[in-house]
């Protein structure tokens, strides 16, 4: 099969409720369905998906529902990127927070292990922040076939 060179990208922009976390999970496994991932690799992804927006939810917007999730999937034959972005309270102290186990909202049972997860489970991770204005997690995956979009 020939590989297809262009870019695919898909955008979704959802109410920050816990509820549509699942939602985002399972739009963007949808999305990368075609690609010659493994079924680990798409775990992996999905799991990323669900620490960057429920990250938003619970910390960005401190679960108020009236915010919003942007989330941005792209892929090439190369790389899958996935950037996730609230407009919400931004993060304080970012080497903080990218600490094994911190979190703001023990009283939620919150792990402190998101971050570590999404860099742990993705080639690249990028976090721009900033207080009042909200946080976007950049996320690329490189995929390890030259073959990976097919007409």
């Amino acid at each position: 099969m020939k590989p297809k060179t262009d870019n695919n990208f898909m955008r979704l922009e959802f109410a920050a409720r816990s509820e549509n976390e699942g939602f985002a999970r399972i739009a963007v496994a949808s999305f990368l369905s075609r690609l010659d991932i493994t079924l680990e690799e798409v775990e992996e992804i999905k799991t990323v998906v669900s620490e960057a927006v429920t990250n938003a939810i619970i910390h960005g917007y401190e679960e108020d529902e009236s915010g919003t999730v942007i989330i941005e999937t792209t892929y090439t034959a190369a790389n899958i990127e996935i950037t996730v972005a609230d407009h919400g309270i931004g993060i304080a102290d970012l080497e903080e927070a990218r600490q094994p186990l911190f979190t703001t909202k023990p009283e939620l049972e919150r792990s402190g292990m998101g971050f570590t997860i999404m860099e742990n489970f993705m080639d690249t991770l990028e976090i721009e922040t900033e207080i009042g204005r909200g946080t976007r997690i950049r996320l690329v995956k490189k995929l390890t076939k030259n073959e990976a979009l097919c007409n």
